[in-house]
Protein backbone atom coordinates (compact mmCIF):
# COMPACT_ATOMS: atom_id res chain seq x y z
CA UNK A 1 0.00 0.00 0.00
CA UNK A 2 1.20 3.48 -0.75
CA UNK A 3 1.73 5.92 2.10
CA UNK A 4 1.48 8.82 -0.36
CA UNK A 5 -1.86 7.61 -1.73
CA UNK A 6 -3.51 5.23 0.75
CA UNK A 7 -5.49 2.49 -0.91
CA UNK A 8 -3.38 2.48 -4.06
CA UNK A 9 -0.51 0.08 -4.79
CA UNK A 10 2.97 1.52 -4.92
CA UNK A 11 4.17 2.42 -8.40
CA UNK A 12 7.05 -0.04 -8.12
CA UNK A 13 4.52 -2.87 -8.44
CA UNK A 14 4.03 -1.88 -12.06
CA UNK A 15 7.68 -2.12 -13.01
CA UNK A 16 8.67 -5.34 -11.26
CA UNK A 17 10.46 -8.15 -13.06
CA UNK A 18 7.68 -10.53 -12.04
CA UNK A 19 4.94 -8.37 -13.57
CA UNK A 20 6.97 -7.94 -16.77
CA UNK A 21 7.42 -11.72 -16.95
CA UNK A 22 3.67 -12.24 -16.56
CA UNK A 23 2.93 -9.67 -19.28
CA UNK A 24 5.31 -11.44 -21.68
CA UNK A 25 3.68 -14.79 -20.93
CA UNK A 26 0.26 -13.30 -21.71
CA UNK A 27 1.61 -11.83 -24.97
CA UNK A 28 2.77 -15.30 -25.99
CA UNK A 29 -0.69 -16.65 -25.14
CA UNK A 30 -2.34 -13.94 -27.26
CA UNK A 31 -0.13 -14.81 -30.22
CA UNK A 32 -0.81 -18.53 -29.77
CA UNK A 33 -4.57 -17.92 -29.53
CA UNK A 34 -4.49 -16.03 -32.81
CA UNK A 35 -2.04 -18.11 -34.82
CA UNK A 36 -2.19 -21.85 -33.96
CA UNK A 37 -4.29 -23.19 -36.86
CA UNK A 38 -4.65 -26.85 -35.88
CA UNK A 39 -5.53 -26.64 -32.17
CA UNK A 40 -8.28 -29.09 -31.30
CA UNK A 41 -11.48 -28.16 -29.48
CA UNK A 42 -10.22 -30.11 -26.47
CA UNK A 43 -6.91 -28.20 -26.44
CA UNK A 44 -8.70 -24.88 -26.70
CA UNK A 45 -11.19 -25.72 -23.93
CA UNK A 46 -8.42 -27.00 -21.65
CA UNK A 47 -6.36 -23.86 -22.26
CA UNK A 48 -9.36 -21.61 -21.61
CA UNK A 49 -10.13 -23.36 -18.30
CA UNK A 50 -6.49 -23.04 -17.21
CA UNK A 51 -6.37 -19.34 -18.06
CA UNK A 52 -9.67 -18.72 -16.25
CA UNK A 53 -8.28 -20.42 -13.16
CA UNK A 54 -5.06 -18.38 -13.27
CA UNK A 55 -7.03 -15.14 -13.65
CA UNK A 56 -9.34 -15.98 -10.75
CA UNK A 57 -6.36 -16.82 -8.55
CA UNK A 58 -4.62 -13.55 -9.44
CA UNK A 59 -7.52 -11.07 -9.42
CA UNK A 60 -10.53 -12.84 -7.93
CA UNK A 61 -13.91 -12.60 -9.59
CA UNK A 62 -14.01 -9.28 -11.43
CA UNK A 63 -15.96 -7.79 -14.31
CA UNK A 64 -13.12 -6.56 -16.48
CA UNK A 65 -15.51 -4.24 -18.33
CA UNK A 66 -16.01 -2.14 -15.20
CA UNK A 67 -12.33 -1.85 -14.27
CA UNK A 68 -10.47 -2.74 -11.08
CA UNK A 69 -11.03 0.62 -9.39
CA UNK A 70 -7.41 1.72 -9.65
CA UNK A 71 -6.71 5.22 -10.97
CA UNK A 72 -3.13 6.05 -12.02
CA UNK A 73 -1.72 8.94 -9.99
CA UNK A 74 0.88 10.22 -12.43
CA UNK A 75 2.66 9.48 -15.69
CA UNK A 76 5.06 7.19 -13.88
CA UNK A 77 2.08 4.94 -13.14
CA UNK A 78 0.88 5.10 -16.72
CA UNK A 79 3.99 4.32 -18.76
CA UNK A 80 4.55 0.77 -17.41
CA UNK A 81 0.93 0.03 -18.39
CA UNK A 82 1.08 1.77 -21.78
CA UNK A 83 -0.47 -0.26 -24.64
CA UNK A 84 2.56 0.68 -26.75
CA UNK A 85 5.71 0.70 -24.58
CA UNK A 86 4.50 -0.69 -21.24
CA UNK A 87 6.53 -3.59 -19.89
CA UNK A 88 3.60 -4.50 -17.65
CA UNK A 89 0.98 -4.35 -20.43
CA UNK A 90 0.20 -7.52 -22.39
CA UNK A 91 -1.42 -5.23 -24.99
CA UNK A 92 1.99 -3.72 -25.76
CA UNK A 93 4.28 -5.57 -28.17
CA UNK A 94 6.95 -5.89 -25.49
CA UNK A 95 9.56 -5.41 -28.19
CA UNK A 96 9.78 -1.63 -28.48
CA UNK A 97 12.73 0.16 -26.88
CA UNK A 98 12.87 3.94 -26.85
CA UNK A 99 15.34 6.62 -25.88
CA UNK A 100 15.48 10.39 -25.70
CA UNK A 101 18.26 12.08 -27.68
CA UNK A 102 19.38 15.60 -26.86
CA UNK A 103 20.09 18.27 -29.48
CA UNK A 104 20.97 21.93 -29.61
CA UNK A 105 17.87 22.97 -31.56
CA UNK A 106 15.45 21.61 -34.16
CA UNK A 107 17.61 22.82 -37.01
CA UNK A 108 16.01 26.25 -37.27
CA UNK A 109 17.81 27.90 -34.39
CA UNK A 110 14.51 29.33 -33.16
CA UNK A 111 14.62 27.87 -29.66
CA UNK A 112 12.06 25.14 -30.31
CA UNK A 113 12.54 22.25 -27.85
CA UNK A 114 15.03 19.90 -29.43
CA UNK A 115 14.96 16.56 -27.65
CA UNK A 116 13.92 13.67 -29.91
CA UNK A 117 12.39 10.30 -29.17
CA UNK A 118 13.81 7.37 -31.13
CA UNK A 119 12.15 3.96 -30.78
CA UNK A 120 13.08 0.63 -32.31
CA UNK A 121 11.37 -2.76 -32.33
CA UNK A 122 9.20 -5.22 -34.19
CA UNK A 123 5.43 -5.61 -34.37
CA UNK A 124 4.11 -9.14 -33.86
CA UNK A 125 1.05 -11.20 -34.85
CA UNK A 126 -1.42 -9.41 -32.59
CA UNK A 127 -1.02 -6.20 -34.62
CA UNK A 128 -1.67 -7.57 -38.10
CA UNK A 129 -3.91 -5.69 -40.52
CA UNK A 130 -3.32 -6.68 -44.15
CA UNK A 131 -1.66 -10.11 -44.18
CA UNK A 132 1.99 -9.69 -43.22
CA UNK A 133 1.69 -6.00 -42.36
CA UNK A 134 0.89 -3.84 -39.35
CA UNK A 135 -2.67 -2.60 -38.89
CA UNK A 136 -2.96 1.08 -39.74
CA UNK A 137 -4.73 1.83 -36.47
CA UNK A 138 -1.83 0.37 -34.53
CA UNK A 139 0.60 2.54 -36.46
CA UNK A 140 -1.45 5.58 -35.45
CA UNK A 141 -1.45 4.42 -31.82
CA UNK A 142 2.34 4.10 -31.76
CA UNK A 143 2.68 7.55 -33.31
CA UNK A 144 0.37 9.06 -30.70
CA UNK A 145 2.39 7.49 -27.90
CA UNK A 146 5.88 8.47 -29.04
CA UNK A 147 4.70 11.99 -29.86
CA UNK A 148 3.34 12.22 -26.34
CA UNK A 149 6.64 10.97 -24.95
CA UNK A 150 8.69 13.49 -26.89
CA UNK A 151 6.42 16.28 -25.68
CA UNK A 152 6.91 15.21 -22.08
CA UNK A 153 10.66 14.90 -22.61
CA UNK A 154 10.70 18.53 -23.72
CA UNK A 155 8.72 19.64 -20.64
CA UNK A 156 5.57 20.50 -22.59
CA UNK A 157 3.12 17.62 -22.12
CA UNK A 158 -0.18 17.98 -23.91
CA UNK A 159 -3.34 16.17 -24.91
CA UNK A 160 -3.87 15.11 -28.50
CA UNK A 161 -5.91 17.64 -30.47
CA UNK A 162 -5.44 16.20 -33.95
CA UNK A 163 -3.32 13.40 -35.36
CA UNK A 164 -2.83 13.13 -39.11
CA UNK A 165 -1.15 10.00 -40.44
CA UNK A 166 0.09 9.51 -44.00
CA UNK A 167 0.73 5.90 -44.93
CA UNK A 168 3.53 5.81 -47.50
CA UNK A 169 4.29 2.07 -47.68
CA UNK A 170 2.92 -1.01 -45.91
CA UNK A 171 4.68 -1.44 -42.56
CA UNK A 172 5.89 -5.05 -42.24
CA UNK A 173 5.32 -7.36 -39.29
CA UNK A 174 8.25 -9.23 -37.70
CA UNK A 175 10.75 -6.79 -39.19
CA UNK A 176 12.93 -4.21 -37.38
CA UNK A 177 11.29 -0.78 -37.40
CA UNK A 178 12.53 2.64 -36.30
CA UNK A 179 10.35 5.53 -35.16
CA UNK A 180 11.57 9.10 -34.78
CA UNK A 181 9.58 11.91 -33.13
CA UNK A 182 10.33 15.58 -32.48
CA UNK A 183 8.67 18.91 -31.77
CA UNK A 184 8.26 21.08 -34.83
CA UNK A 185 6.77 24.19 -33.21
CA UNK A 186 5.74 25.40 -29.78
CA UNK A 187 3.28 28.28 -29.61
CA UNK A 188 1.66 29.08 -26.30
CA UNK A 189 -0.20 25.99 -25.14
CA UNK A 190 -0.16 24.46 -28.62
CA UNK A 191 2.50 21.92 -29.55
CA UNK A 192 3.07 20.78 -33.11
CA UNK A 193 5.01 17.51 -33.23
CA UNK A 194 6.02 15.17 -36.03
CA UNK A 195 7.06 11.54 -36.30
CA UNK A 196 8.11 8.98 -38.90
CA UNK A 197 8.49 5.21 -38.99
CA UNK A 198 11.03 3.44 -41.17
CA UNK A 199 11.78 -0.11 -42.23
CA UNK A 200 15.45 0.13 -43.05
CA UNK A 201 15.69 3.24 -45.22
CA UNK A 202 12.09 2.94 -46.41
CA UNK A 203 9.66 5.52 -45.02
CA UNK A 204 6.51 3.58 -44.15
CA UNK A 205 4.39 6.29 -42.53
CA UNK A 206 4.60 9.76 -41.02
CA UNK A 207 2.44 11.73 -38.62
CA UNK A 208 1.64 15.32 -37.74
CA UNK A 209 0.23 15.88 -34.28
CA UNK A 210 -1.23 18.96 -32.68
CA UNK A 211 -1.28 18.77 -28.89
CA UNK A 212 -2.71 21.20 -26.36
CA UNK A 213 -1.46 21.75 -22.84
CA UNK A 214 -4.63 21.88 -20.69
CA UNK A 215 -5.22 24.84 -18.45
CA UNK A 216 -4.50 24.15 -14.81
CA UNK A 217 -8.17 23.87 -13.85
CA UNK A 218 -8.85 21.35 -16.62
CA UNK A 219 -5.72 19.38 -15.78
CA UNK A 220 -6.94 19.02 -12.21
CA UNK A 221 -10.42 18.05 -13.45
CA UNK A 222 -9.03 15.37 -15.75
CA UNK A 223 -6.13 14.06 -13.71
CA UNK A 224 -6.51 15.33 -10.14
CA UNK A 225 -3.85 17.06 -8.09
CA UNK A 226 -1.25 14.30 -8.32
Amino acid sequence: MSEAAPGYPDSIAYVSAERSRLAEAVRALIDATMTVPDATDEQLSTAAAAVEAVTKNLAGVVDRRSGPGYTPRDHGDYLPRSPVVGNASPLAPGTIDWEIIDGDDNGDGDGTPSRRCVATGVMTAAYEGPPGYVHGGMIALVFDEILGIVNIANSCPGMTGTLTVRYRRPTPLFQPLRWEAWIEKLEGRRIQSKAKVFHGETLCAEADGMFVQPRDELRKEYFGDG
